[in-house]
């Protein structure tokens, strides 16, 4: 199987407030880098860096007003005399409509964000663009059909970004990049499938009102779990997209017996909409020691994880999201793409 990944990646790593205090974010550079070694090491296929690719792929997902603030918003921070990390002062309350977009720095952090997890530094900007390449460019090599499958070892994940905001790491949501690309190229319907632990809400926030791309996704929930306000059953899409959008949510300590059922439920979703292609939001944090997830899939179930995904039968691209136990990280994804490719 052809990976793709970017050393751009390292260029990004930052702090986020979590339980009360700030301090290093859980998302950082040696989960990427453990994960490749791992690749390497399984000898899976060839390993690749990403293309560049044209702004357009990234405003046919986000708004053009949002891209621009990502690549503009630590220029216009450090010209206030601040050099560490951009994080939101306040967020807004959007009572009784939109509200408008604020023209000062402090303003617009926490206008574009849903969280305090997604800082800003001088390295974020070409992270994130690269990470959105390596996902264009898996999607390439899977939509021409030189691949059955690609990796995308993005990093920043995505999957937390929505059409206007960052959070949850993401800035980018590369999985839905990667999706819209594919129907710019042609592909007529394309499935995104979630398996990180975490609701894709970005993800699900984009395509929300469409009928082309059908979203699913398996995660803690949100009664209990981040995002915590989105990811219900009852989330179904709107207007067009009625019938287009399918939350799992699952109770704390689910392990593969009751996971790979609704897995299935999943999939057979995916095959009556219709996808000709399919982009699986990989995060691998549903694993039982994973210090900020509450699933219990072992490293042996990512194998049969893998090999059910592949039971779909359409070109693939996986997209990293999360995990975040870095000792295991690698082995837990190696497995998924040994067992997509074995089966």
């Amino acid at each position: 199987m052809l990976t793709l990944h970017s050393p751009r990646h390292a260029l990004h790593h930052g702090t986020e407030l979590k339980d009360g205090t700030i301090k290093p974010s859980f998302e950082h550079p040696q989960r990427a880098d453990t994960i490749l070694a791992q690749v390497r090491a399984a000898g899976l296929g060839e390993l690749r860096t990403e293309q560049p690719h044209d702004r357009a792929a990234l405003v046919a997902a986000h708004s053009e007003r949002y891209v621009q603030f990502l690549e503009t918003a630590w220029a216009r921070w450090t010209a206030t005399g601040r050099q560490h990390d951009a994080l939101p002062l306040v967020w807004p309350v959007r009572e009784g409509g939109q509200a408008p977009e604020p023209e000062h720095i402090d303003g617009q952090l926490g206008f574009y964000a849903m969280d305090a997890g997604a800082p800003i530094n001088g390295g974020t900007w070409p992270a994130v663009q690269a990470s959105a390449h390596v996902a264009l460019t898996a999607l390439d090599a899977v939509a021409s059909g030189e691949q059955r499958a690609a990796f995308a070892l993005c990093r920043p994940p995505g999957h937390h970004a929505g059409p206007e905001y960052a959070g949850g790491y993401c800035y980018l949501n590369n999985a839905a990049i990667a999706a819209q690309h594919a129907r710019t190229l042609g592909v007529g319907r394309v499935a995104v499938l979630d398996v990180d632990f975490h609701h894709g809400n970005g993800t699900q926030a984009i395509f929300y009102r469409r009928p082309d791309v059908f979203f699913a996704s398996l995660h803690g929930d949100p009664l209990r779990s981040y995002p915590y306000f989105w990811g219900h059953a009852d989330e179904t899409g709107a207007g067009e997209g009625l019938g287009a959008n399918a939350n799992y949510p699952l109770p704390h300590g689910t392990d593969w017996a009751a996971y790979s059922p609704v897995l299935t439920q999943a999939l057979a979703r995916i095959r009556a909409h219709g996808a000709e292609l399919l982009v699986v939001s990989l995060g691998v944090d549903t694993f039982e020691h994973d210090p900020i997830s509450h699933f219990r899939l072992r490293t042996a179930d990512y194998l049969r994880l893998g090999q059910q995904i592949a039971s779909a039968g359409l070109p693939t691209v996986f997209v990293m999201e999360g995990g975040y136990l870095v000792d295991d990280i690698g082995r837990n994804v190696v497995n998924v793409l040994r067992g997509f490719e074995d089966a």
